[in-house]
């Protein structure tokens, strides 16, 4: 059993798929404190004039230290209509835009109460496009202890995993002996970025994954896990 750790994040970008996609189990870490100014409220898409950032405003006033589970959205703006609109000037000329943005525009037009469900929702869509096959869980739901590491090796023990991919920043932090001693195999997401076909002049690595799918469509999951090197 393989086992993926990872906070949720706002139109996430290729890596976190292809992690999910070799995952047996994918556990969302929703019960960890909330980073401003993260991958968690943002992303970026590519227009004609570059790299794009769309972020989601996020209440932090009063709120220091709440988990990714309790973040609120504020719509003191129309900023998820902006986002739709933005997606759409960018991508309108994409071959498989009309295939995939009506499902993200409605899905933004809900003004969803919470981050984590408005991501969540975001996620299983590409997830389900992508036909990615792991099963999703909520480290909130499975009331497991710890801290750090601790915690990590006690999630992979609940579910019966024997195996831990993480990110490759996990090397400056993870204690690989705690793993071991409970026959635990971790191994890093050494992700080369593949390039593919896009709009607009040059390649831009590291944007949300909807710049893969209009421009790829149903080849978009060969393109994302093409150049998957574990180690």
């Amino acid at each position: 059993m393989k086992c993926v750790i990872l906070q949720p994040s706002y139109l996430p970008w290729l890596g976190f798929f292809d992690q999910m996609d070799w995952a047996d189990i994918f556990v969302i870490y929703d019960d960890v404190q909330y980073t401003k100014r993260d991958w968690r409220s943002r992303n970026r898409i590519k227009t004609q004039s570059g790299p794009l950032w769309l972020s989601v405003p996020v209440l932090s006033k009063d709120r220091r230290g709440q988990l990714i589970s309790e973040a609120m959205i504020v719509y003191d703006t129309a900023w998820n209509l902006k986002h739709a609109e933005s997606i759409s000037a960018a991508y309108a000329r994409a071959r498989y835009f009309q295939d995939y943005f009506p499902s993200i525009k409605e899905i933004l037009g809900k003004n969803h109460k919470y981050l984590i469900d408005l991501n969540m929702e975001l996620i299983v869509c590409f997830k389900d496009v992508l036909n990615i096959k792991a099963n999703i869980v909520y480290s909130s739901a499975l009331k497991v202890d710890g801290n750090s590491t601790e915690r990590l090796v006690n999630i992979c023990v609940e579910l019966g995993a024997r195996e831990y991919l993480s990110g490759d920043a996990g090397r400056n932090y993870i204690e690989e002996d705690q793993f071991m001693e409970r026959g635990i195999k971790v191994k890093y997401h050494n992700y080369k970025h593949p390039e593919y076909p896009q709009l607009f002049g040059g390649f831009v690595p590291h944007l949300s994954v909807v710049d893969l799918l209009f421009n790829c469509g149903p080849e978009s999951l060969d393109y994302l896990t093409g150049k998957r090197e574990l180690r």
